[in-house]
């Protein structure tokens, strides 16, 4: 028997993630995989927590396990039930997915606060009077080890004491900590005693004023992890040297399920705007209308500017996991979108710098409807009829008076093709007082038709156009960086470098009729423009409001 070699087998590739996972199934470490997405809810989302959002949800369907959307709200200072909510919503806009059963670390308070007596009784935690400065002076360096506070021998019942008068409210904020006991001398200072609760009054967006103390974010997130049975932790690089306190703190509360904590490389992207401080800045400035404004990459924005959820996840299946730190071109992203969105859009006409275009020989109140296709890359979107009458608007750069070597669209006694329509010759043009051209006259060929065979003259440009008397007005946004990328992100205050051109607001534009009744986050390919999509704040009824979600050509090619 000879076997047949001709067929290629798929080769499957797998990130080191993957292959911790695989062999702790083989192995029977966990019966179901068990993953979490744990936000703070303090600001608004971006690109990055898109990775770590598709890779945790995307692990969890691979394994057929379940991952968990938890809400890591152990600092009240900055939380709001605003972020909360825009949380939510891109959460689920990304994974497709509704997440019926949402999770709150504040809802495990109080087996936290168990948790911390256990380690108090154990002799592992002790309540410390040492103001900041101090702590800062016994922590050492990383070349020199701590010294022990002088409170680090309490004995277990004025600890316990202690801490309930903490939890009571009996001392002032910043006066009292509770503190891990683990190792002053050790290299790594995340285990140097480390800092696990503290007295805040501060009323919390989901429990109310039941408690002024809280946890510490290294003492309650791998509780939080441990309580719902999550398998495998997935943070990012910055938090390798926090393992062994995680590790710490869940063989120390005695876990009988330990979570596996496991880091991977951030995702960087070049030249945008991340950090909350800098975005909260340019709203507070007036620079960007809020935290979706379609020139920031939160995932509201990237949504409202008219990405989809495939393209991101095609994006960063391009970026890949591993270990290494890496930045990425925004081309990258652009490239993305332009794929999935290819294929599935219809590509329709608009005008967006107009100006009048009349066909003298064509007869007046005559109106004519042509079949056009919406993607001629896709025959399963159809078809549409676009109407065609005497007057219409086309792009005032599909016009010169004296055109240079090699311009081949519409100039004086030249002749074009105008898409799916005919060919029109110009005859003359007309202009203001400042010689600026205000309307085109030209001629048609009725023999020209589209597709009814044509003459035998052959034309090399071909332009757009809308029918001006049922055409739509429109609101068209362009966008570039809002980095100026010369300058580089920030500047020597730390302030953002901005893009003064980094939004064109064009309000005279005009789209074929087909566009009338486009809905909220709608989006088109505008032929010859770009891909554009149906601002979700500002468009209504009364007037379109479209945002360019990228332009039609790059010199990007994926590796």
């Amino acid at each position: 028997m000879v076997e047949n070699v001709s067929e290629k087998s798929e080769v499957v590739s797998k990130n080191f993630i993957e292959m911790i996972i695989e062999k702790d199934l083989a192995e029977g470490a966990y019966d179901e995989i068990v993953t979490r997405f744990p936000p703070e809810p303090n600001g608004y989302l971006h690109i990055g927590h898109a990775k770590s959002i598709l890779l945790n949800s995307g692990l969890a369907k691979k394994y057929n396990g379940k991952w968990n959307l938890r809400f890591d709200d152990t600092n009240p200072t900055k939380e709001r039930t605003e972020f909360v909510q825009s949380i939510t919503e891109d959460v689920e806009w990304l994974t497709g997915e509704k997440k019926e059963n949402i999770f709150y670390a504040s809802n495990y308070f109080d087996q936290m606060y168990e948790a911390a007596v256990k380690l108090i009784k154990k002799g592992k935690a002790f309540v410390c009077e040492l103001n900041a400065e101090q702590m800062r002076e016994y922590r050492g360096t990383l070349t020199e080890p701590g010294k022990n506070s002088p409170y680090r021998d309490r004995s277990i019942e004025e600890n316990l004491r202690l801490f309930e008068e903490m939890k009571e409210g009996k001392y002032p904020d910043g006066s009292m900590v509770l503190r891990a006991k683990i190792d002053m001398s050790s290299p790594n200072i995340n285990m140097r005693d480390p800092i696990i609760y503290r007295v805040a009054r501060m009323t919390h967006h989901n429990t109310g004023d039941k408690w002024c103390i809280y946890p510490m974010y290294d003492f309650a997130h791998p509780i939080e992890d441990a309580i719902e049975g999550v398998t495998h932790s997935i943070c990012t690089l910055e938090f390798e040297d926090h393992r062994p306190l995680y590790d710490w703190v869940v063989r120390e509360t005695e876990w009988e399920h330990p979570p596996k904590q496991i880091e991977f490389a951030k995702l960087y992207l070049q030249n945008v705007i991340t950090g909350k401080r800098y975005i909260k800045k340019l709203v507070e400035d007036g620079i960007v209308d809020g935290w979706d404004d379609p020139r920031l990459v939160s995932i509201a924005a990237l949504r409202r500017r008219g990405f989809t959820p495939e393209s991101l996840k095609m994006f960063m299946e391009l970026c890949g996991v591993s270990k290494s730190q890496s930045s990425v071109d925004y081309a990258m992203l652009e490239y993305c979108i332009r794929e999935d969105l290819k294929l599935k859009r219809s590509r329709v006409m608009a005008v967006l710098d107009p100006i009048k275009l009349v066909i003298t020989n064509y007869p007046e109140g005559q109106m004519e409807y042509h079949d056009v296709v919406n993607n001629q890359e896709n025959e399963e979107l159809g078809s549409r009829k676009v109407p065609f009458g005497r007057e219409l608007y086309i792009d005032r750069d599909d016009f010169m008076i004296e055109p240079p070597k090699k311009y081949f669209r519409l100039f004086p006694g030249n002749e074009v093709r105008l898409m799916n329509a005919y060919f029109v010759k110009c005859e003359e043009y007309i202009t203001d007082e400042t010689g600026k051209v205000t309307e085109i006259h030209c001629t048609y060929d009725p023999e020209t038709k589209c597709g009814s065979g044509f003459t035998g003259r052959k034309v090399k440009g071909t332009i757009h156009w809308v029918e001006a008397t049922t055409a739509v007005p429109a609101t068209v946004r362009l966008y570039e960086n809002i980095v100026d990328e010369e300058k580089g992100a920030y500047d020597e205050e730390g302030n953002v470098n901005v893009n003064p051109n980094s939004l064109q607001v064009l309000e005279n534009c005009w789209l074929e009729p087909s566009l009338k009744g486009a809905k909220a986050y709608d989006s088109f390919q505008f032929v010859r423009q770009g891909y554009f999509c149906v601002d979700s704040k500002d468009s209504s009824d009364e007037r379109l409001v479209f945002n360019r979600i990228v332009s039609l050509k790059s010199s990007y090619k994926p590796v």
